[in-house]
């Protein structure tokens, strides 16, 4: 039993018959040994062992596969033992280098660039998916669904009213206070009316009636598509043969489309209500004269200009958050991550293409 290993190599049959114990302390200079064989080896007969371990199994698995040969002869507890073994065979791979601080940081913004592309190019997609639904729509009145719609109204405008207007109130009255401590430097305190109606009903009543709307009701777009999507409820729709971008994703669209030029036309005037009673109560302005000042220095461009803005900001709010819920796969934890996904980039968007209006309507005139 304790005979050591050893092989008689047949060149004639390409055969290497082993025999004695194939264990650890028994090997000896077999692995050498095995080394110097030369000629072609097809075939390895192990029937003439007594043991075999891993060390010997190992020896035997790698001789074999590095000339392509056959290994015969062991009984079954063997065989499986040798089966391990080289199961266990496969490369193991280092770990990669660490990156340095400047090689990293180039590959983090790299791969946020590549991301921000791949995103902006699914949304085009997710809009043009929408306006072919909206066409349908329009092709096809019986398939609008009126009742979402509506109530969708509700929880994009109706139930917005308050958190809304008291930020509009609030802005309001910073804008006119911010003003006037500059402007009384100059001697200039009435042009403070002049600032609050101007840059109320113009930039930031709409503006910060978006970025409200974003994280009010594009959040819970992104939450509600989301946990349908995960809960495959979206898939049961698709089966039934309902339109998920008509059913589910139109209606916000629409929805919010509609809602936020009303909801950024109240947000202007709850910021001027606001700017006017600073005025008041600080400047000894009286609200008469401060409505008289806003006829005779905001032209009704400034209206034009928050009017053709909103719809636009709405649409894109909805959309990305409809796309983010829809994104949703696997677990919970991505509708937590797509909404928070849905609010930041409805928001950068909005600023984005508010920052394009600005020059537009600058470029046209409207200033």
């Amino acid at each position: 039993m304790n005979a050591p290993a050893d092989f008689q190599h047949d060149a004639a049959e390409g055969t290497l018959r082993f025999s004695g114990n194939l264990s650890l302390r028994n090997i000896d200079d077999l692995p050498t040994r095995l080394g110097a064989v030369e000629g072609e080896v097809r075939r390895l007969d192990m029937r003439g062992i007594d043991r075999i371990d891993t060390v010997g199994a190992w020896l035997i698995h790698r001789f074999a596969r590095d000339h392509d040969a056959r290994v015969t002869g062991l009984d079954a507890n063997q065989q499986l033992l040798f089966d391990h073994v080289a199961q266990a065979d496969h490369p193991i791979e280092a770990p990669p280098k660490p990156m340095g601080a400047f090689a990293q940081l180039l590959a983090e913004i790299g791969e946020a660039v590549v991301q921000a592309i791949k995103t902006m190019y699914g949304l085009l997609g997710f809009m043009g998916a929408t306006a072919v639904a909206a066409a349908r729509v329009i092709a096809n009145p019986r398939r609008f669904r009126y009742h979402a719609t509506v109530h969708r109204f509700e929880v994009v405008g109706v139930s917005a009213l308050g958190i809304i207007g008291l930020m509009s109130f609030l802005i309001g009255i910073v804008i006119a206070q911010q003003g006037a401590v500059q402007l009384r430097q100059f001697g200039a305190e009435v042009f403070t009316i002049n600032l609050v109606g101007r840059i109320t009903l113009r930039e930031l009543g709409i503006l910060m009636t978006a970025i409200m709307v974003a994280g009010r009701s594009g959040s819970a777009f992104a939450a509600q598509l989301g946990t349908m999507k995960l809960t495959e409820e979206i898939d049961a729709m698709r089966t039934i043969g309902v339109n998920p971008m008509e059913a589910l994703v139109l209606p916000r669209v629409i929805a919010a489309v509609l809602m936020l030029p009303l909801l950024g036309f109240y947000a202007s005037l709850l910021g001027m209500i606001g700017g006017g009673l600073l005025c008041w109560i600080a400047l000894d302005i009286p609200p008469i004269t401060f409505v008289q000042r806003l006829r005779e220095v905001v032209p009704i461009t400034d209206l034009y200009v928050g009017l053709v803005k909103a719809p636009v900001f709405g649409a894109i709010i909805a959309i990305a958050g409809c796309y983010q819920g829809m994104q949703v796969e696997s677990d919970a934890e991505q509708v937590g991550l797509r909404t928070t996904t849905a609010v930041v980039q409805a928001i950068f968007l909005v600023i984005v293409l508010d920052a394009f209006f600005a020059v537009f309507f600058t470029e046209v005139g409207w200033n």
